[in-house]
């Protein structure tokens, strides 16, 4: 059985640290890149304008956004929206 020393605790700590940070950073790449794309699922549309499931099908139904449905999944124009809330 090996002993554990103080330095051996603060290269796994740096280690630890260096792992996370890493994550962190591919973890914002990927965001940044979901933001780009056009189209984007209810779900989503609906958390980043804080708007309820009823007020998106509101949309829909007027004919006031632009929607595709794909086996079930509704989605959506993320640039007609913005357009939506500006012109209110």
């Amino acid at each position: 059985m090996e002993t554990i020393t103080r330095q051996d605790l603060e290269v796994l700590r740096a280690q630890i640290a260096n792992d996370l940070e890493v994550l962190i950073s591919a973890k914002n790449d990927q965001n940044e890149t979901e933001e780009d794309f056009d189209w984007m699922r209810s779900k989503k549309i609906r958390k980043l304008m804080d708007i309820s499931p009823a007020t998106l099908q509101n949309f829909r139904i007027s004919g006031k956004i632009r929607h595709k449905k794909i086996m079930g999944s509704y989605y959506y124009n993320k640039q007609d929206l913005l357009n939506l809330f500006k012109d209110e």
